[in-house]
Formats: C-alpha cells, sequence, structure tokens
C-alpha cells in the first residue's frame, strides 16, 4: 500500500527486514537466486516441445541442419530469470544486479560442488533395490546422469549466464540514460533481446565446440552449423518470451511502486540510474 507520512529517505533503519526497499531486495533477489538455480539443475532434460504441444514435428532447416524444436527444460525458468532482473536494474540498478549476479555464480557452483560429492557416496542397498522395483535398474547411475551435468556444460552454462547479466544491465542503464524514466517496455525488451543473444551462443560455443576441442575424450565438437541452428531456435524462444512477458512486467512494476509509495519508488529509480 502507498506510503503514507513523512518524506522517506533511502537511509535504512537498525531494521532492515522491516524496511520495504530491503525487504523488496531480498523477495526479487530470493526469485532470482532460486530460478536461476533450479534452471541449471533442470537443464540437463532436454525436451520436445512439439510432442509437448501435441502437434506434428516442425523439421526445421537452419543453416543445413535438420531437426525438431528440443529445448534444455532450463530455458522454460529463464523468463523468470528476465524478469527479476529487469526490475532489480530499475530498483537497485547496475550494483544490484552485479552483486546478485556474481553471488548467484558463487551458490551455483557451490551446489554443483555438494552435488558431485553426493554422487561419490555409496549408495545403501536397500535404496537400489526399491528402485530397481520401481523400474530404474540403476539408481546411482540415474542420479548421477541427472544432477551430475557434464564439467563444460556447467562451465559453459555459468560464463553464459554471468556475461549476460552483465550485458543485460549495461543495455538497460544505456537505453534509460537515453529515454529516462519512459518506455520500461523498451529498456526491458532490449536489453533481455540483447542479452539473451550472449547467452544463447555463449554456453553452446564453451560447452560443445570450445570445450570438446581443446580438451578432448568427452564428446565430440559440435559443428558450427550445428550450434548456430541450436542457438537461433532457442534465441527465439526466448525473444519471443521477452515480449510475452513485458506486461508482466509493466503490473509488477506497477505493484512495486504502490507498495513503496510513490516518492520511496522515485527515489530508489533515480539512485538506480546513477
Amino acid at each position: 500500500m502507498p506510503h503514507s507520512g513523512p518524506t522517506p529517505t533511502l537511509t535504512a533503519p537498525a531494521d532492515v527486514i522491516t524496511y520495504r526497499p530491503s525487504r523488496l531486495f531480498i523477495i526479487l533477489a530470493g526469485f532470482f537466486v532460486a530460478n536461476a538455480l533450479v534452471a541449471e539443475l533442470i537443464g540437463v532434460k532436454i525436451f520436445a516441445l512439439e510432442d509437448t504441444l501435441g502437434i506434428a514435428a516442425w523439421n526445421f532447416n537452419l543453416f543445413g541442419e535438420i531437426g525438431a524444436l528440443q529445448f534444455s527444460a532450463g530455458v522454460v525458468l529463464w523468463p523468470i530469470v528476465f524478469v527479476m532482473t529487469d526490475l532489480l536494474n530499475e530498483y537497485y540498478g547496475r550494483r544490484g544486479v552485479r552483486m546478485l549476479s556474481f553471488l548467484t555464480v558463487a551458490l551455483i557452483s557451490y551446489a554443483f560442488l555438494m552435488i558431485f560429492a553426493a554422487i561419490q557416496l555409496a549408495p545403501a542397498d536397500w535404496w537400489v533395490v526399491q528402485s530397481a522395483a520401481r523400474n530404474v535398474p540403476d539408481s546411482q547411475a540415474a542420479f548421477a546422469i541427472t544432477f551430475g551435468q557434464g564439467l563444460f556444460i556447467i562451465v559453459g552454462s555459468l560464463a553464459a549466464f554471468l556475461l549476460a547479466q552483465l550485458t543485460d544491465v549495461f543495455v538497460f542503464q544505456r537505453i534509460r540514460g537515453r529515454t529516462g524514466e519512459g518506455r520500461l517496455w523498451l529498456r526491458a525488451t532490449g536489453s533481455t533481446v540483447v542479452s539473451q543473444l550472449v547467452d544463447s551462443l555463449v554456453v553452446l560455443i564453451v560447452a560443445f565446440k570450445l570445450g570438446p576441442e581443446l580438451f578432448g575424450g568427452v564428446a565430440d565438437p559440435w559443428p558450427w552449423s550445428r550450434i548456430l541452428a541450436v542457438a537461433t531456435v532457442q534465441y527465439t524462444f526466448k525473444f519471443l518470451m521477452a515480449v510475452v512477458l513485458t506486461p508482466v512486467i509493466y503490473l509488477l512494476h506497477g505493484w512495486i511502486d504502490r507498495y513503496l509509495g510513490h516518492e520511496l519508488a522515485e527515489a530508489l529509480k533515480a539512485r538506480a540510474g546513477r
């Protein structure tokens, strides 16, 4: 609800939990980190969009590659990360997004280290037998395959995430500097469109081209035609989602302004744009 009383300042009280800008940052940061982490964990699953929707396979031909619309399951959650990034950019600026981006990379790296350690634990016999009764003949192998993504995929994904986030911040603030507080749709959509082009290319190049070529032994490197074809399909999806989610950003933007109160919201946005 709108703020009433004296003109608000950006000086947080001793109890930062009840201070609305701090509480809002915690909420946005929580959704940002949680969605980025979950997207990494479920990203190992590749799903067929046509089969999921019950429609005939498209069988596109891009750069000489023939294929269906297949995506990493993690792509489904990245639009939420886009929205959180734009809202954080709007109210907390370059410093807020950069801090969260580096923190998220550190937390994802920590999570994968813990998962790697868990894979090394010897499974209990009864757990293996119980899983086999449920048509999972080797639960240890299933666990390792599901959670133990390839090193190059992890490195490529983290590099792509960090570069994309820093690009998003840069483009968002550049557009904001030229347009002022108006045209939220332009800076939100424009920054996502540019940053996700970086994301789509970097993760594929590092994970499936440079990694196998430089170190080998894990998988054959992808030809450039396949990298460009897959990147085009995934980028098209992200581009469409950036456009579709623009009204959502306006709705959340309006809710945050009402939650903070007009004066406090404007003070936050003014500082974020510096």
